[in-house]
């Protein structure tokens, strides 16, 4: 297997198109288009790390190694010699930063599911959606529309397999050396046909087309694609969802230490003795949040860094805030990305740290 195989699956679940604007997420260093036998998943690269790249061939990471451009390289700084170590070796470094942080079943999925929140949904959507319009014959619409689906058109939030379907009739006239699936070439031809209408995530949009293009029946295929105002609700930072039953902010504090392996909270907000039954969470840094998650009804935001600023207001507004530390607060990545490499390619040596 090659490197690009095991980008092209991180991809596919976390859609570089959830990047954040000036997020450089992606390949930092090296080429992809080489073999792949062992994997380094981390949340950053480290200098205690560089002793482990003899023999690795790609490096995934949380945080990007290259955040800024460079207007120079000195190999003498920490970043200096991570550069000239990976180089050395011929290791690869790839970053999947925000969109992980964004996608359905990434971090915010990870944190919320680990706590035990039920209807969870994003502080807020950042995928986008269009809307695929074909006209398929009668007695091929449903294999055309399974073809859609496998290669990931019609989910709406946590419903799949969503379409709209009008009978209709299609007229066309096949030309001189065509080989039409129905009638012949000269004679005007009037086929029952179905409107087929289903939502496509910007992240598939190449992949349900190509598919359309296999699963139809004629030699030319009719579509249309259009970018819907309706945002793709499976994606976004951080999640909100409900407890099954109230606890006080201390308790569900104490179940994050311990998932995160952490010591305590390193800064608190509010008041953690009262009962909470809705909560936000957001790995990382929860500044930019807080006010979406007391929108959305929150008592309680666990995350991983907030300005004081910040955490005081969003206290002072009724939403108590917990800080477990940024890198803290991402370390269910390392975790959760060796084992979908791990689950999705049995020829491959995932490391973690």
């Amino acid at each position: 297997m090659r490197r690009i195989d095991v980008i092209a699956l991180l991809d596919q679940r976390f859609p570089p198109s959830l990047a954040e604007e000036g997020d450089p997420t992606g390949l930092q260093v090296g080429p992809l288009d080489a073999p792949c036998r062992r994997v380094l998943v981390v949340v950053d690269l480290e200098l205690g790390h560089l002793d482990r790249l003899g023999g690795m061939d790609l490096v995934i990471t949380h945080h990007p190694l290259i955040y800024r451009p460079l207007r120079r390289v000195e190999p003498c700084t920490p970043l200096g010699q991570k550069l000239r170590a990976l180089l050395t070796e011929s290791t690869a470094c790839y970053a999947v930063h925000t969109p992980y942080d964004s996608a359905l079943g990434g971090m915010g999925e990870q944190l919320a599911g680990a706590i035990g929140l039920q209807a969870t949904r994003p502080l807020w959507t950042r995928g986008r959606l269009f809307k695929l319009v074909t006209f398929v014959p009668t007695e091929d619409v449903d294999a055309v529309a399974d073809a859609l689906f496998a290669a990931g058109a019609g989910e709406i939030g946590r419903y799949s397999r969503c379409s709209f379907r009008t009978e209709g009739t299609g007229t066309f006239l096949p030309g001189e050396g065509t080989s039409p699936h129905i009638g012949r070439p000269g004679s005007e031809e009037h086929a029952a046909e179905v409107r087929l209408e289903t939502v496509v995530p910007e992240e598939a949009r190449v992949r349900v087309v190509e598919a359309l293009v296999r699963a139809h029946p004629y030699e030319e295929v009719a579509y249309d694609l259009y970018r819907m105002e309706l945002k793709d609700g499976r994606h976004g930072p951080g999640r909100v969802g409900l407890l099954p039953s109230a606890l006080p902010g201390e308790a569900l504090a104490r179940k994050m230490c311990a998932l995160l392996g952490t010591d305590g909270p390193l800064e608190i907000y509010g008041d953690l003795q009262r009962p909470v039954r809705r909560v936000a969470v957001c790995g990382g840094a929860g500044g930019g949040v807080w006010e979406p998650a007391r929108d959305a009804g929150a008592e309680l935001l666990l995350t991983g860094e907030i300005g004081y600023h910040a955490g005081t207001e969003a206290a002072e507004s009724g939403l108590a805030v917990v800080c477990f530390g940024h890198r803290e607060s991402e370390r269910p990545f390392v975790g959760h990305i060796a084992t979908i490499l791990g689950e999705a390619f049995s020829e491959l040596e995932v490391l973690k740290e």
